[in-house]
């Protein structure tokens, strides 16, 4: 599904964005790029998810030890 790097994927859907909102396309050109749109913003999304994935926080327990560990997007209660 990518081929983009996040930083070139938002920048095409800016550029989709634009060109929407100017409207001057044929209902046929506006639509192939609004799916296109969607498209990047799924790739954008997955993306912040492969990164969100790979984050590490850094957990202190009760008794002061620090201890590392890979980032579980909120799901385990830490305490």
């Amino acid at each position: 599904m990518t081929g983009y790097k996040y930083e070139e994927a938002i920048n095409k859907l800016e550029e989709i964005t634009r060109r929407l909102e100017k409207g001057d396309l044929t209902l046929e050109e506006a639509l192939t790029l609004f799916e296109e749109g969607i498209n990047l913003t799924k790739i954008c999304s997955k993306i912040l998810d492969e990164a969100e994935g790979k984050i590490e926080i850094l957990v202190k327990d009760l008794n002061g030890n620090i201890s590392l560990k890979e980032f579980n997007g909120g799901s385990e209660e830490i305490g």
